[in-house]
């Protein structure tokens, strides 16, 4: 085996790898979003889900370090739950909520990309450019491009820097005015108040999400047990300086209003009062490099984590014959999502199933791995008090607004929970012949 291969991650290159995940194109897609829901609470809605997040992230932290592994999330769902209905339903969640986060990657890309020639709204462009940028990220994919494999740091340092810049110079122009108004009092309030404002937590927790793929990083770190939750916290920490600059700076450039109006390119309608044309042309290039990269990653990592649950016997897949078949089922899901639904109602449907499969996990920490991870149980406890806060109000919020997200979820875990129960009645005939 090559050196190449042998060569262990380092905390800086996990931190690299954890935040190249996590800053994507939630933050590009995300900010309107919150905005049209939290209204000058905006900035504090990140600031609020970076302290949801903190607690969920002990969890993955204490199971990742005592068990390093490549299987992350769906190895501890099974080591709680042993391999049965309740540990495959939920890795599918987890599964169909990062499948679910690639369409709202190629809805971002065919945004930005329309938004130069005023087409941002277009309701067949839009999903087109997604479905076509999802179809040339698989393409990528099988023929295997190393160049792109080996650019994963440079494209990360580039969207991180970039998206940085643009925070800090739009706080140099536009000023705190957004932390003025909020301490002061003098706020745009939520339609919905403190509910409002819980349900715009919820969407932001998608921003920090991408954290539970480090617990993948395992098998490949050196002295995993210290490096995986350090790099946990010190990504987590990162990010969320660097998204409440960018709440900050948008909050002060533009009304909530004018946010919620440009809900899907909201940082290029910031940047455009605050730097003129070359701050747009910055803002559009920095999101192409996210989402083209960010699909190119998450293309292979979520198939091979459809290999990982198909041979556990936990997940469809296609025929035998077909070549490539996890990659070609992920990517044919994430364009059926790109091509029926808008950001918002991606966005939503993503939110509740990634929520729903976070509480499982701690519970699964709490009442089944305490012991053997020598875990504080007030901490997932405190974990699940805050999911299922956040996620009622936005169901609630969601419901009165546009229920269609909410059904298709439910649809979804209906159809996953019957599928396991199935495969598992299937497997126990199997065993018993």
């Amino acid at each position: 085996m090559s050196e190449e291969n042998t060569a262990k991650l380092s905390l800086p290159g996990s931190i690299a790898l954890g935040t190249g995940v996590m800053i994507g194109a939630g933050i590009f897609a995300l900010v309107g979003q919150v905005a049209g829901i939290a209204g000058d609470l905006m900035p504090l809605a990140f600031l609020a889900a970076a302290v949801v997040v903190a607690f969920s992230a002990y969890s993955y932290a204490k199971y990742g370090s005592a068990n390093p592994s490549s299987g992350g999330i769906a190895m501890q769902l099974k080591d709680a739950y042993g391999p049965g209905v309740i540990a495959g339903t939920f890795s599918l969640f987890m599964y169909v909520s990062m499948v679910i986060a690639e369409s709202l990657l190629g809805r971002t890309f065919g945004t930005y990309l329309l938004r130069p020639f005023g087409l941002e709204d277009s309701a067949v462009l839009v999903p087109a450019l997604g479905v076509a940028a999802i179809a040339a990220a698989t393409i990528v994919n099988i023929v295997g491009n190393r160049a792109v494999e080996r650019s994963a740091t440079v494209t990360a340092v580039l969207k991180i820097v970039g998206i940085a810049v643009l925070a800090v110079g739009g706080l140099v122009i536009a000023g705190f005015s957004s932390v003025t108004r909020i301490a002061s009092g003098d706020y745009e309030p939520p339609d919905q108040g403190w509910l409002g404002f819980l349900a715009a937590v919820t969407l932001c927790v998608l921003a920090y999400k991408g954290f539970t793929t480090i617990t993948n990083q395992g098998a490949d770190m050196e002295r995993a047990e210290s490096t995986l939750p350090r790099s946990i916290a010190i990504s987590i920490a990162l990010c969320t300086v660097l998204y409440l600059l960018i709440a900050v700076s948008i909050a002060s450039s533009l009304s909530p209003s004018e946010i919620a109006d440009a809900r899907d390119y909201a940082l290029a309608a910031a940047a455009e009062p605050l730097f003129g044309g070359v701050g747009v042309g910055l803002t559009i290039a920095i999101a192409i490099i996210a989402t083209l990269s960010g699909l190119l990653a998450s293309l292979f990592s979520v198939s091979r984590l459809h290999q990982m649950l198909t041979s556990m016997g936990q997940a469809p897949t296609l025929p035998k014959s077909v070549p490539h078949r996890s990659l070609l089922l992920t990517a044919g899901l994430a364009i059926a999502i790109t091509a029926l639904f808008d950001l918002s109602q991606i966005a939503s449907m993503g939110a509740v199933l990634y929520l729903a499969m976070d509480i499982v996990v701690h519970w699964g920490v709490i009442r089944h791995q305490r012991r053997s991870l020598n875990a504080k149980p007030w901490i997932p406890t405190v974990a699940i008090v805050l999911d299922v806060a956040i996620l009622s109000a936005f169901v609630v919020v969601k419901a009165e607004q546009d229920a269609l997200p909410l059904i298709v979820a439910a649809a979804i875990a209906v159809v996953i929970a019957f599928g396991q129960v199935w495969v598992l009645r299937r497997r126990k005939a199997s065993e018993e012949r």
